[in-house]
């Protein structure tokens, strides 16, 4: 499996109906986070290993309504297991 993270810029006043989006609608989702900064919304997503990335970027992210703009981090190397913290 590879791991990524997107930052999402939404339009304006949409932020919370894309995460919606993201979660119900994206099975590859792990992780949805609201941030502050340039992007409005942080996702985490895994796919398999032999899948394109950009393709899926480009076709499942960029498309749902109210994405304005993305920025995507492609990891490389998992130093930590996922440790279940839960939402604590």
């Amino acid at each position: 499996m590879r791991q990524f993270y997107i930052f999402i810029k939404c339009e304006l006043g949409q932020t919370y109906e894309v995460a919606s989006t993201i979660v119900d609608e994206v099975e590859e989702t792990r992780q949805v986070h609201s941030v502050s900064g340039a992007f409005d919304l942080l996702a985490q997503f895994s796919v398999a290993s032999e899948d394109d990335i950009g393709r899926f970027v480009n076709q499942k992210i960029q498309t749902i309504k109210g994405v304005k703009d993305t920025q995507t981090l492609i990891c490389f190397n998992a130093f930590t297991s996922d440790r279940g913290l839960g939402d604590g």
